[in-house]
């Protein structure tokens, strides 16, 4: 099962799995946090192929999830489902209450009831909060978010691990880092940056431009979830409770990184998309927003030996193949 499955990320990885074989259960309440015709548009690719069922329901609907997870035996879960966004948490934290606590609390007792062997979630780098060593270690602490929408991500990696210790529940949080690339989303700088750069209006760039990201490519994201899918969370026999270890448990949970281990400058990903699309940008330079952070880079080398995986794509390959899908999608000369 994804949950998510018409977003980015979930109509991605629905792809690859069915591509590879497997039957596939797409779960989405295809909400309106933005266009809802790029979710349909998602989906629609998905339910070209047979092994694809989807099903319209809110993982919130405690119900409806006690329903499918009954109806279905799910050897894995991917919960993908969430209220994105940093910036909408500060107008609308009712939304990340909802679809990030009770939703994925939904998304665990269906796991527990229903035999599930691996339960992946997604988590976020937003985690690190106030944190600045970098890059971001797995192993470091994570207890000063800067958003609801980052603390929101925290609580499910603490509730997946409450699960894991009392019905041995293999569980494992990713850390995504700044995800990009064909059919993203609208809300993500990547997208309103092209918008505005075709349209020659100003983008609105945070923080005057003094920003670092650990940019990381949609595909490479895929490959990693489905290799941590296919290689559930073990216990670890070295963890103990007068150390322990922020990363991984004496019960079958633990979390990854997944980035590109290389940051990029906000102002050289701009850059890379004017080169792109062969037109400049007008900049709007403004002040650092509430809940975001300068800086963001994430440690892959756990990710590397738990599954033998590192992203590697850089902007300058990724952003091009982004711009080549926006105008074919929408149609531009």
């Amino acid at each position: 099962m994804i949950t998510g499955a018409a977003g980015f990320i979930g109509s991605t990885l629905g792809l690859r799995l069915l591509e590879r074989g497997d039957e596939v259960v797409g779960v989405d309440n295809l909400n309106d946090y933005y266009d809802v015709n790029l979710k349909k548009a998602r989906l629609a690719r998905l339910q070209e192929k047979e092994a694809f069922e989807f099903k319209h329901l809110d993982i919130v609907d405690r119900g409806a999830m006690a329903d499918l997870f009954q109806q279905h035996s799910f050897d894995a879960v991917m919960n993908l489902a969430a209220q994105a966004g940093v910036r909408y948490s500060i107008e609308n934290p009712a939304a990340y209450i909802d679809a990030n606590l009770v939703g994925f609390g939904n998304i665990l007792e269906g796991c527990r009831h229903g035999g599930v062997k691996h339960c992946v979630f997604a988590s976020s780098s937003s985690v690190y909060g106030a944190n600045t060593k970098l890059p971001f270690s797995e192993h470091d602490n994570v207890d000063h978010p800067v958003s609801l929408y980052a603390a929101s991500k925290k609580a499910n990696e603490l509730m997946a691990h409450s699960y894991s210790h009392l019905y041995a529940l293999p569980c494992t949080g990713l850390r995504f880092f700044t995800v990009y690339g064909p059919w993203g989303r609208p809300d993500m700088a990547l997208f309103k940056f092209t918008k505005g750069i075709l349209e020659d209006t100003p983008i609105p760039v945070f923080n005057e431009g003094n920003m670092v990201r650990d940019f990381t490519y949609i595909d490479d994201i895929v490959e990693g979830v489905i290799r941590v899918i296919d290689n559930p969370a073990q216990p670890d026999p070295e963890w103990g409770g007068d150390a322990p270890d922020s990363a991984t448990s004496y019960a079958p949970w633990r979390v990854y990184n997944i980035g590109n281990n290389n940051p990029v400058k906000l102002m050289r990903y701009i850059e890379v998309l004017e080169e792109s699309l062969g037109k400049k940008a007008k900049l709007d330079l403004l002040p650092m927003q509430d809940g975001d952070v300068p800086a963001t880079s994430a440690d892959t080398a756990d990710l590397s030996a738990g599954v033998g995986y590192k992203p590697d794509t850089p902007v300058e390959v990724g952003i091009p193949r982004f711009v080549q899908w926006y105008k074919e999608y929408y149609g531009i000369k």
